[in-house]
């Protein structure tokens, strides 16, 4: 019998931990895998290296080996081979960030730099504390702040406006939660609700159409003819017998009071998650009334127009505010586009479908010079205020889109999971579908802010003088009219854009990677 010992087939120490093989790790591996892969790689990566190097080092040799770093006026850079003007850029660099804001009060809108600043970093920041007082500062006071020390507050709302906005609120009271609840069904449940509401905004209604057969009559004349001019004419008088009486604006406001009142009781039956509706349009409908009392306030600071704002300053107003009020408005857009309520998703389609096949450059147009042909008379609106109302409507546009891209990426088992678990249309958009369709958005919804930021550059061409506006007006001054300072204003500008478009484009890959879009698991 044999004494061989059997062999062993199971390991009884952990295997030695080997390095990886050489040149897969660390520097040299990333290359090797990345730029030199192959002989077409390596070809390529010399090619573009050199390309790359010849433009890095024309850039060097123009901005700071050949550059004038000091001088008056135009004689210091015009010099026979000089490079980048930078005594240029000292002199104009405080107007290219406030444009011709006065001198003195350039405190307002530096402070409201830092105060945007100081609200929106902590809240980029995952880890920071106190992130819905943060995203409130930053929605409802930050705003009202930057409005009071851009301009000088004190816009003397009045008792009108105060009215104004009480009507509005009890108007969404009276008739957002008909929409709400199912138009159709609402309609039923809230019939004399309704009635009274349209009745009130039907001196509204007769104002649009007076205007309306007035503008399509004056086009007419353009080419001799006159048919609508007796219409027009009846309308426009009808209009004014109505608006101009005196017990019309109480009478309108009793309805709507009456058609919130009706609706309202009725939705405080139907159990706690209205009522929550309702307290929310509450604590926003006391929200707006402070928000018109501060401005209504005289802090005592000096009033600057509109006109006189310019820079960086503008095109951050121009772009933060159409990003905000764009994304908003388009998941709206969105969401009434995919409605099963014909008459929402009408709408929806017809206000995307007109704003998206009209360029940018023909609604600031219509909107500077057209728009105010168009108002009664009297009545007049800011410049910039135009410019913002038509790049947020124009941009809201393309975000529903984008949007109703992310919506349509969301499979059907989740609306039939969430349904399935008894939850309404909003609480299934809100909780489960929205959070899914936006992650999966981000690229292109980063992708449209991006090319807002850059389009509001166009606003140059209404007179709204934004950054590259106070560039081109800088190269106009015959005291530094010299061949290298244009050059590098448009290079700083180049810069500044390149800046802020490359933090919103790094930022979005980071909130990718931590909320995984993207991946599958």
């Amino acid at each position: 019998m044999s004494t061989t010992p059997a062999t062993a087939f199971v390991r009884r120490e952990d295997a030695p931990i080997l390095p990886p093989p050489p040149g897969s790790a660390g520097l040299g591996g990333w290359l090797r895998r990345n730029l030199f892969s192959g002989i077409g790689s390596t070809l390529l990566t010399l090619l573009l290296g050199a390309a790359l190097a010849l433009i890095a080092w024309a850039i060097i040799d123009w901005a700071l080996l050949r550059a004038v770093w000091t001088g008056q006026d135009r004689d210091a850079c015009a010099v026979e081979g000089a490079g980048a003007c930078w005594p240029f850029v000292w002199a104009k660099f405080p107007q290219w960030l406030f444009g011709f804001y006065p001198v003195e009060e350039r405190w307002r809108p530096a402070l409201v730099f830092l105060l945007g600043a100081g609200g929106l970093i902590p809240m980029l920041m995952p880890a920071a504390p106190w992130k819905l007082w943060n995203a409130l500062f930053l929605i409802l006071a930050f705003p009202v702040i930057a409005l009071i020390l851009l301009s000088g507050g004190n816009f003397a709302v009045g008792w009108g406006g105060y009215a104004a906005v009480i009507i509005l609120a009890l108007l969404a009271g009276g008739l957002l939660p008909l929409f709400l609840q199912g138009l159709e069904q609402g309609i039923k449940s809230n019939r004399l609700a309704l009635i009274l509401a349209l009745i009130a905004l039907a001196p509204v209604f007769l104002w649009l159409l007076a205007e309306s057969f007035a503008a399509l009559s004056g086009l007419l004349a353009l080419f001799g003819l006159e048919l609508l001019e007796p219409v027009s004419r009846a309308l426009l008088s009808l209009r004014d017998r109505v608006n101009d009486h005196a017990a019309l604006p109480y009478a309108q406001a009793l309805m709507i009071a009456l058609a919130a009142i009706i609706t309202l009781a009725g939705l405080l039956r139907e159990g706690a998650q209205v009522r929550g509706l309702v307290a929310g349009w509450l604590v926003a409908s006391a929200v707006a009334i402070v928000i018109l009392l501060l401005l209504d306030i005289d802090f005592g600071l000096i009033p600057v127009e509109t006109s006189n704002w310019g820079g960086l300053l503008v095109t951050l107003v121009v772009s933060v505010t159409g990003i905000a009020a764009s994304l908003p408005l388009g998941i709206l857009l969105a969401l009434g586009r995919r409605s099963e309520m014909p008459v929402v998703r009408w709408f929806s389609v017809a206000f995307i479908e007109i704003w998206r096949g009209v360029p940018l450059i023909t609604v600031l147009f219509m909107a500077s010079v057209m728009l105010p042909l168009f108002l009664p008379d009297g009545v007049t609106m800011d410049k910039l205020l135009r410019a913002l109302i038509g790049i947020t409507l124009f941009s809201s546009a393309y975000m529903a889109e984008v949007v109703r891209g992310g919506l349509q990426a969301i499979g059907k088992g989740q609306f039939e999971g969430a349904m399935a678990l008894g939850l309404s249309w909003w609480q299934m958009m809100w909780k489960i579908v929205l959070p899914q369709a936006l992650k999966i958005s981000i690229p292109n919804i980063v992708g449209t802010f991006i090319g807002l930021f850059k389009d509001t550059t166009l606003v140059l061409i209404v007179g709204i003088f934004d950054l590259l506006g106070m560039i081109n007006a800088g190269t106009q001054d015959a005291k530094w009219a010299a061949e290298q300072t244009g050059n590098t204003g448009y290079f700083v500008a180049a810069v500044i854009f390149w800046a802020f478009c490359f933090g919103m484009s790094r930022y979005a890959m980071f909130t990718e990677r931590r909320l995984g879009a993207g991946t599958r698991r």
